[in-house]
């Protein structure tokens, strides 16, 4: 599965995935490529500062078969899928070029620290563009609302920059987007309801400034992986996010400012990763985990006391899952000399 992957695994499979599904990859003997991407896709090597990974990409040569790294074209010979990863020696803005590439169904950006400032306006060109990545860049300024406009988009990853401000509550209009990844920046404010949509959703917001409560729609019943940690996020989530039937397989809300009280708690029965620590949960650790078969499990740095439940699956956390909280005891835990029962 997907979300039990790391986070750069998880880019690189996704997109390795998603070129092999949409992009057909034309050999050198094959139909050249048309001529005014050929051109945009110069003018993107220009914009970049000429960097030695793109040093095949020359005028009156088929860029079809260029590489690396890749041009992707379909059987017409136009450009749909472009990989730039890893470009040495670059200290630029974003391509506006990029823009210029009417059929491009998938963008990935990787590696590129010295590709900053803000995203161009001419992104708003891709029209027909499905799967955004960039990650590991130095873009900043605001997520464009204009990102809103390219209601074809299932998979946008705009991750470990500097993107500043509010996230725009437009992106709740995609109607098709279900992988959103906005981590490793520098984003405040509230979270918008109605991100994302469909089946089998991915919202990954960690390692930002978001403040404010989790939108309730977040307990929607096609949610998979929510990672919403290392922000400032406040209030009860308990009672729309979790329960026995919930689908989602990676709850992270570690790091934040939440209050509840988890002893009744009753978690979903398919989730493998779970990390509420470094919040203000109180009450006892939920009988209901017993349940879980979790690959992950972390609720230390919160204000839990009583005894930890045993039995089942609960022998396979050890004590590092529970530190730092107010008065738990019990395996792993030294044993209770106290009735914590009245507390």
């Amino acid at each position: 599965m997907v979300s039990d992957l790391p986070f750069s695994s998880c880019h690189a499979l996704l997109c390795l995935v998603l070129f092999t599904v949409h992009c057909t990859v034309v050999p050198a003997s094959a139909m050249d490529c048309d001529g005014d991407d050929r051109a945009a896709l110069l003018r993107v090597k220009a914009q970049l500062g000429d960097p030695v990974q793109l040093s095949s990409w020359l005028p009156a040569t088929n860029c079809c078969a260029w590489e690396p790294p890749a041009v992707f074209c379909s059987a017409a010979g136009r450009v749909t899928g472009l990989a730039l990863s890893s470009l040495d020696g670059v200290r630029a803005p974003v391509p506006p070029a990029l823009g210029e590439l009417p059929e491009l169904v998938i963008l990935q950006v990787q590696s590129v620290r010295g590709m900053s400032g803000p995203i161009p306006p001419s992104f708003a060109n891709l029209t027909r563009l499905e799967d955004l990545n960039i990650a590991g860049t130095s873009i900043s300024g605001p997520v464009p609302d204009f990102l809103a406009g390219i209601t074809t988009i299932r998979t946008m990853v705009i991750a470990d920059g500097k993107l500043a401000g509010p996230i725009p509550s437009s992106l709740a209009r995609l109607p098709n987007l279900r992988y959103l990844d906005l981590s490793g920046n520098m984003l405040t404010g509230a979270i918008p309801p109605g991100l994302p949509h469909g089946s089998f959703r991915f919202l990954i917001l960690a390692n930002n400034r978001l403040t404010g409560e989790i939108p309730a729609d977040l307990g929607d019943d096609d949610v998979d992986t929510l990672d919403l940690s290392r922000n400032g996020l406040t209030g009860d989530p308990s009672p729309f996010l979790f329960g026995i039937a919930k689908p989602a397989a990676k709850i992270d809300l570690s790091w934040n400012e939440l209050e509840f009280d988890m002893t009744h708690v009753r978690f979903p029965h398919h989730l493998r990763f779970l990390d509420l620590s470094h919040n203000r949960i109180n009450g006892s650790v939920a009988k209901s985990l017993r349940d879980l078969r979790l690959d992950h499990f972390d609720v230390s740095y919160n204000g839990l006391c009583g005894e930890i439940p045993a039995g089942r699956f609960m022998e396979q956390h050890g004590a590092e899952s529970y530190g730092h909280n107010r008065c738990l005891c019990g395996t792993p835990l030294p044993p209770c000399n106290i009735d914590y029962t009245g507390l």
